[in-house]
Protein backbone atom coordinates (compact mmCIF):
# COMPACT_ATOMS: atom_id res chain seq x y z
CA UNK A 1 0.00 0.00 0.00
CA UNK A 2 3.12 1.96 -0.85
CA UNK A 3 1.05 3.79 -3.23
CA UNK A 4 -1.82 5.27 -0.91
CA UNK A 5 0.74 6.25 1.79
CA UNK A 6 2.32 8.35 -1.03
CA UNK A 7 -1.07 9.59 -1.69
CA UNK A 8 -1.41 10.96 1.71
CA UNK A 9 1.60 12.72 2.24
CA UNK A 10 0.92 14.09 -1.11
CA UNK A 11 -1.98 15.67 -0.01
CA UNK A 12 -0.86 17.31 3.59
CA UNK A 13 2.52 18.44 1.79
CA UNK A 14 0.16 20.33 -0.98
CA UNK A 15 -2.52 21.43 2.02
CA UNK A 16 0.35 22.82 3.84
CA UNK A 17 1.72 24.55 1.25
CA UNK A 18 -1.57 25.97 0.58
CA UNK A 19 -1.60 26.99 4.24
CA UNK A 20 2.01 28.82 3.82
CA UNK A 21 1.15 30.37 0.46
CA UNK A 22 -0.38 33.54 -0.47
CA UNK A 23 -1.50 33.04 -3.81
CA UNK A 24 -1.65 30.33 -6.34
CA UNK A 25 1.28 29.25 -8.57
CA UNK A 26 1.81 31.38 -11.72
CA UNK A 27 0.32 30.62 -14.56
CA UNK A 28 3.86 29.85 -16.21
CA UNK A 29 5.13 26.84 -13.13
CA UNK A 30 1.40 25.43 -13.37
CA UNK A 31 1.80 24.70 -17.06
CA UNK A 32 5.15 23.06 -16.49
CA UNK A 33 3.42 20.78 -14.13
CA UNK A 34 0.51 19.71 -16.29
CA UNK A 35 3.39 19.00 -19.19
CA UNK A 36 5.65 17.36 -16.77
CA UNK A 37 2.69 15.32 -15.22
CA UNK A 38 0.87 14.28 -18.47
CA UNK A 39 4.30 13.11 -19.95
CA UNK A 40 4.47 10.86 -16.49
CA UNK A 41 1.26 9.56 -17.12
CA UNK A 42 2.03 8.45 -20.63
CA UNK A 43 4.67 7.03 -19.64
CA UNK A 44 3.05 5.00 -16.80
CA UNK A 45 0.65 3.75 -19.12
CA UNK A 46 2.47 2.99 -21.91
CA UNK A 47 5.24 0.63 -19.46
CA UNK A 48 1.84 -1.06 -18.08
CA UNK A 49 0.20 -1.70 -21.39
CA UNK A 50 3.43 -2.89 -22.81
CA UNK A 51 4.83 -5.03 -19.91
CA UNK A 52 1.14 -7.08 -20.14
CA UNK A 53 2.04 -8.54 -23.19
CA UNK A 54 4.18 -11.31 -23.76
CA UNK A 55 4.87 -14.53 -25.74
CA UNK A 56 4.37 -15.28 -29.14
CA UNK A 57 3.48 -13.21 -32.11
CA UNK A 58 0.22 -14.77 -32.28
CA UNK A 59 -0.19 -14.73 -28.38
CA UNK A 60 0.22 -10.89 -28.22
CA UNK A 61 -1.79 -10.31 -31.32
CA UNK A 62 -4.53 -12.12 -29.54
CA UNK A 63 -3.60 -10.28 -26.53
CA UNK A 64 -4.35 -6.77 -27.87
CA UNK A 65 -7.68 -8.11 -29.91
CA UNK A 66 -9.02 -9.13 -26.38
CA UNK A 67 -7.77 -5.73 -24.56
CA UNK A 68 -9.34 -4.40 -28.06
CA UNK A 69 -12.48 -5.84 -27.76
CA UNK A 70 -12.46 -4.96 -23.73
CA UNK A 71 -12.50 -1.55 -24.46
CA UNK A 72 -15.62 -1.42 -26.54
CA UNK A 73 -17.66 -3.63 -24.71
CA UNK A 74 -16.66 -1.83 -21.41
CA UNK A 75 -17.30 0.98 -22.58
CA UNK A 76 -20.65 -0.29 -23.76
CA UNK A 77 -21.50 -1.25 -20.89
CA UNK A 78 -20.16 1.80 -18.81
CA UNK A 79 -22.22 3.97 -21.01
CA UNK A 80 -25.34 1.94 -20.21
CA UNK A 81 -24.54 2.02 -16.44
CA UNK A 82 -23.72 5.86 -16.79
CA UNK A 83 -21.18 6.01 -14.63
CA UNK A 84 -19.52 9.11 -15.93
CA UNK A 85 -22.77 10.98 -15.24
CA UNK A 86 -22.70 9.45 -12.02
CA UNK A 87 -19.61 10.83 -11.42
CA UNK A 88 -20.40 14.19 -12.86
CA UNK A 89 -23.23 14.82 -10.34
CA UNK A 90 -20.42 14.18 -7.56
CA UNK A 91 -18.92 16.53 -9.60
CA UNK A 92 -21.44 19.33 -9.32
CA UNK A 93 -21.92 18.52 -5.06
CA UNK A 94 -18.50 19.34 -5.43
CA UNK A 95 -18.65 22.16 -7.13
CA UNK A 96 -21.96 23.76 -4.79
CA UNK A 97 -20.26 22.55 -1.55
CA UNK A 98 -17.20 24.96 -2.91
CA UNK A 99 -19.08 27.84 -3.78
CA UNK A 100 -21.06 27.94 -0.85
CA UNK A 101 -17.76 27.87 1.31
CA UNK A 102 -17.58 31.59 1.57
CA UNK A 103 -15.00 32.82 4.46
CA UNK A 104 -18.11 34.01 6.33
CA UNK A 105 -19.78 30.72 5.78
CA UNK A 106 -20.32 28.63 9.49
CA UNK A 107 -20.37 25.52 7.19
CA UNK A 108 -17.12 26.29 5.30
CA UNK A 109 -14.57 23.79 7.14
CA UNK A 110 -17.56 21.06 6.41
CA UNK A 111 -17.95 22.27 2.79
CA UNK A 112 -14.79 22.08 2.45
CA UNK A 113 -14.22 18.71 3.73
CA UNK A 114 -16.92 17.28 1.72
CA UNK A 115 -16.01 18.59 -1.68
CA UNK A 116 -12.19 17.32 -1.11
CA UNK A 117 -13.23 14.13 -0.31
CA UNK A 118 -15.39 13.93 -3.28
CA UNK A 119 -12.54 14.73 -5.73
CA UNK A 120 -10.11 12.98 -4.08
CA UNK A 121 -12.07 9.71 -4.28
CA UNK A 122 -13.95 10.57 -7.48
CA UNK A 123 -11.12 10.45 -9.90
CA UNK A 124 -10.74 7.09 -12.38
CA UNK A 125 -6.47 7.03 -10.26
CA UNK A 126 -8.74 6.05 -7.24
CA UNK A 127 -9.68 3.03 -8.70
CA UNK A 128 -6.56 2.28 -11.12
CA UNK A 129 -3.96 3.45 -8.58
CA UNK A 130 -5.04 0.91 -5.23
CA UNK A 131 -5.76 -1.71 -8.08
CA UNK A 132 -1.95 -1.34 -9.63
CA UNK A 133 -0.76 -1.22 -6.21
CA UNK A 134 -2.68 -4.71 -5.34
CA UNK A 135 -2.04 -6.42 -7.98
CA UNK A 136 1.45 -5.25 -9.57
CA UNK A 137 2.76 -3.35 -6.31
CA UNK A 138 3.02 -0.47 -8.91
CA UNK A 139 3.00 2.38 -7.04
CA UNK A 140 3.32 4.96 -9.79
CA UNK A 141 -0.31 5.74 -10.50
CA UNK A 142 -0.63 6.55 -6.88
CA UNK A 143 2.52 8.68 -7.10
CA UNK A 144 0.66 10.82 -9.96
CA UNK A 145 -2.54 10.93 -7.55
CA UNK A 146 -0.42 12.18 -4.92
CA UNK A 147 0.61 15.20 -7.25
CA UNK A 148 -3.04 15.81 -8.61
CA UNK A 149 -4.66 15.75 -4.96
CA UNK A 150 -1.62 17.47 -3.66
CA UNK A 151 -2.37 20.68 -6.35
CA UNK A 152 -6.39 20.19 -5.32
CA UNK A 153 -5.36 20.85 -1.67
CA UNK A 154 -3.15 23.90 -1.94
CA UNK A 155 -5.86 25.74 -4.23
CA UNK A 156 -8.89 24.34 -2.25
CA UNK A 157 -7.01 25.31 1.56
CA UNK A 158 -7.01 28.93 0.54
CA UNK A 159 -10.63 29.08 0.77
CA UNK A 160 -12.02 26.50 2.62
CA UNK A 161 -9.16 25.96 5.51
CA UNK A 162 -7.36 22.94 6.76
CA UNK A 163 -10.11 20.49 7.12
CA UNK A 164 -9.20 20.16 3.16
CA UNK A 165 -6.17 17.76 4.52
CA UNK A 166 -8.30 15.81 6.46
CA UNK A 167 -10.47 14.83 3.47
CA UNK A 168 -7.17 12.36 3.48
CA UNK A 169 -8.98 10.15 5.80
CA UNK A 170 -11.88 8.94 3.76
CA UNK A 171 -9.58 9.02 1.02
CA UNK A 172 -7.13 6.55 2.27
CA UNK A 173 -10.15 4.40 3.78
CA UNK A 174 -11.34 3.67 0.42
CA UNK A 175 -8.01 3.07 -1.69
CA UNK A 176 -6.95 0.24 0.78
CA UNK A 177 -9.87 -0.95 0.69
CA UNK A 178 -9.67 -1.78 -3.22
CA UNK A 179 -5.77 -2.65 -2.69
CA UNK A 180 -6.62 -5.29 -0.43
CA UNK A 181 -9.19 -6.62 -2.65
CA UNK A 182 -7.16 -6.95 -5.42
CA UNK A 183 -4.08 -8.44 -3.01
CA UNK A 184 -7.12 -10.78 -2.00
CA UNK A 185 -7.94 -11.69 -6.19
CA UNK A 186 -4.16 -11.63 -7.18
CA UNK A 187 -3.81 -15.54 -6.47
CA UNK A 188 -7.35 -16.68 -8.22
CA UNK A 189 -6.18 -14.40 -10.67
CA UNK A 190 -2.52 -15.96 -11.43
CA UNK A 191 -3.59 -18.78 -11.61
CA UNK A 192 -5.77 -18.42 -14.41
CA UNK A 193 -3.21 -15.83 -16.45
CA UNK A 194 -5.75 -13.00 -15.79
CA UNK A 195 -3.56 -10.47 -13.98
CA UNK A 196 -2.10 -8.97 -17.31
CA UNK A 197 -5.48 -8.34 -19.27
CA UNK A 198 -6.23 -6.32 -15.98
CA UNK A 199 -2.74 -4.29 -16.13
CA UNK A 200 -3.34 -4.19 -19.85
CA UNK A 201 -6.53 -2.20 -19.19
CA UNK A 202 -5.10 -0.22 -16.57
CA UNK A 203 -2.30 1.25 -18.84
CA UNK A 204 -4.43 2.06 -21.60
CA UNK A 205 -7.29 4.26 -19.51
CA UNK A 206 -4.62 6.10 -17.91
CA UNK A 207 -2.64 6.82 -21.74
CA UNK A 208 -6.23 8.30 -22.16
CA UNK A 209 -5.82 10.68 -19.13
CA UNK A 210 -3.20 12.33 -20.25
CA UNK A 211 -5.40 13.42 -23.08
CA UNK A 212 -7.50 15.46 -20.04
CA UNK A 213 -4.19 16.55 -18.87
CA UNK A 214 -2.81 17.91 -22.23
CA UNK A 215 -6.95 19.45 -22.26
CA UNK A 216 -6.85 17.66 -25.87
CA UNK A 217 -10.19 15.51 -25.37
CA UNK A 218 -12.60 15.38 -22.96
CA UNK A 219 -12.70 11.17 -22.19
CA UNK A 220 -15.47 10.47 -20.18
CA UNK A 221 -13.18 7.76 -18.44
CA UNK A 222 -16.06 6.50 -15.72
CA UNK A 223 -17.55 4.36 -18.35
CA UNK A 224 -14.95 2.33 -19.18
CA UNK A 225 -13.77 0.99 -15.71
CA UNK A 226 -16.29 -2.10 -16.83
CA UNK A 227 -13.03 -2.80 -19.04
CA UNK A 228 -11.34 -3.87 -16.04
CA UNK A 229 -13.45 -6.73 -15.48
CA UNK A 230 -14.39 -7.17 -19.25
CA UNK A 231 -10.74 -7.53 -20.30
CA UNK A 232 -10.19 -10.81 -17.85
CA UNK A 233 -13.82 -12.31 -18.42
CA UNK A 234 -12.80 -12.42 -22.14
CA UNK A 235 -8.90 -13.54 -21.52
CA UNK A 236 -10.85 -16.81 -19.23
CA UNK A 237 -13.18 -17.81 -22.22
CA UNK A 238 -10.81 -17.11 -25.01
CA UNK A 239 -8.38 -20.37 -24.42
Amino acid sequence: MLGTYLNIIGVVLGGLMGLAMRRPFSERLQLYLKVVLGVYTVWVGMKITFTSFGGSFWQIGKQALILMLAIVLGHLIGRLLRLQKGVNRLGQVAKQKLAAAKPDSPTRASDGFIAAAILYCAAPLAMLGPLQDGLAQNFQPLLIKAVMDGLIAMALVMTCGWPVILAAVPMAAFQVTVTRAAQWVEPMLLDRALVDPVNGICGLIMVSMALIIFEVRRVELADYLPCLAVAPLLAWLWR
